[in-house]
Formats: structure tokens, C-alpha cells, sequence
């Protein structure tokens, strides 16, 4: 990624307008499916000021710990003391359209735009339906990210890499 290789897990930080569900669902998968690699974050533009329920109940069903998961404003990752980002996704439509503050570092871009399964309208189970479908396409993306060789890769490669994860809906991600 770059000549001087933390000695550390990179920093991942996952955006959404709201930082209630996407963003949320994407930061327990990380910090599970990378761990010692990875350290996982999310933020929003606009935050809720809550995690939706649907997304927690997700999470408690498959196994994670949901303690400490709040909704927060993408501006404490900009903050002095906050961790040093290496890598910032967002993973809805608006969000990749708002003006991001400025990280420090330059850390690596890209858009992995899920549909909002928070809009969702219908019965219950309709509404956990579209919380299903939007955790399974972030695990796809985000199994394929942390299987990507980081140390290894020069940036433009990386970049090529984490640009075709996001554009992908299928089993043949980053193929």
C-alpha cells in the first residue's frame, strides 16, 4: 500500500449518511471477519443518533456482539487523537456524494454503495429480509477485502482492487 507499513492493524472507516444500519452492519463484519488485520470503524454525515434495532437484532441472531455500537458523526474521525485511517468506504449513495472532511494521511477511497435496508417498507419480515440482503453483500465485499493481500500491493493495484469489490453483486467479486 505504501513504503512505511504500520506495525499495527490498518484502520478501516465505513460511511453512510445516517451511521445506522450499513454502515453499523459493515463494521461488525470487519472487525470479525479481519481480526488482528483490521481494526473497524463507522461514522455518518448525519448520524441517526441510534443504531436501528433491525440491524442489532441482525447482528444478535448471527453471533456478534453488539455492545458499544453507537451512531456517530464522521467529524470525530477527523479530530485530533482520532485513529489514523488507512482505508474509508462508504457504503451508501449519499454519503459517496457529500464532501468528506479532509483525513489525515490520505487514506484509501472507495464506494461499496448497498441499498438502504432502513427504507425497507412492508411487514417485519420484509424489513428483516432487506437487513439480510444488505449484511450478505457487505460480508461478499468485505470477505474479499480482507483476503486481499494489503502489504503486498502498491496503491494503484490496491486501488483497481477495492474500486472492483464495490462494483460487485456476485460470487464473482474481485474475480
Amino acid at each position: 500500500m505504501r513504503k512505511e507499513q504500520p506495525d499495527r492493524p490498518f484502520n478501516v472507516l465505513f460511511l453512510c449518511t445516517g451511521n445506522s444500519a450499513r454502515s453499523i452492519l459493515a463494521e461488525a463484519i470487519l472487525n470479525k471477519v479481519g481480526k488482528g488485520k483490521f481494526a473497524a470503524y463507522s461514522a455518518g454525515s448525519q448520524p441517526k443518533g441510534s443504531v436501528n434495532p433491525h440491524a442489532l437484532s441482525l447482528l444478535k441472531r448471527l453471533g456478534y456482539a453488539t455492545e458499544g455500537f453507537r451512531s456517530k458523526n464522521w467529524e470525530e474521525f477527523a479530530a485530533a487523537g482520532a485513529p489514523h485511517l488507512d482505508f474509508v468506504f462508504t457504503v451508501c449513495d449519499n454519503a459517496a456524494n457529500e464532501v468528506c472532511p479532509v483525513w489525515p494521511g490520505q487514506p484509501m477511497t472507495a464506494h461499496w454503495g448497498i441499498p438502504d435496508p432502513a427504507a425497507a417498507e412492508g411487514s417485519e419480515s420484509q424489513k428483516d429480509a432487506a437487513f439480510a440482503d444488505a449484511y450478505l453483500q457487505l460480508k461478499r465485499r468485505i470477505e474479499l477485502f480482507a483476503n486481499l493481500p494489503v502489504r503486498s500491493l502498491d496503491r494503484l493495484s490496491l486501488k483497481e482492487h477495492l474500486d472492483r469489490i464495490g462494483r460487485t453483486s456476485d460470487e464473482k467479486a474481485g474475480a
